[in-house]
């Protein structure tokens, strides 16, 4: 899929929901949280082929697979709170959109305490004692 193909969707879902909203909210609503988790898997199959890229360039590179597993969770972590924050945002609900923002922050900044600390390590090894 395209971005043309993403974007004429997206339009077509929003002409559609704007003409649905007014008879029926609830509907429009899911309208929206179905457009937007179909135009999220239909990215779901090119995100495996940039991981098995990366990959290869950490194994060529002598990186341990553990730091860039880490990394690939970390930023699926960011979009996905992101994705799930919109969608809530969509129905309304600021307060709990922003939890859900918080919560992916929280749970990135533990799943990054291991690389802070190896970089840290590094750092202080590579100076003078």
């Amino acid at each position: 899929m395209d971005i043309l193909q993403i974007v004429g969707i997206g339009f077509l879902a929003t002409v559609l929901i704007l003409v649905i909203r007014e008879q029926k909210p609830m509907f429009a609503y899911l309208l929206a949280a179905f457009v937007g988790v179909a135009i999220f898997l239909a990215f779901v199959g090119k995100i495996d082929d940039v991981v098995s890229v990366l990959e290869e360039l950490a194994d060529r590179s002598g990186i341990p697979s553990v730091y860039l597993k880490t990394m690939l969770k970390i930023i699926g972590i960011a979009y996905i709170a992101e994705f799930g924050a919109q969608i809530v945002r969509d129905a309304g609900l600021e307060s709990v959109a922003t939890k859900i923002e918080f919560a992916g922050k929280m749970l990135i900044l533990v799943m990054a305490v291991p690389i802070i600390s190896v970089i840290v390590e590094t750092v202080l090894n590579l100076l003078p004692a």
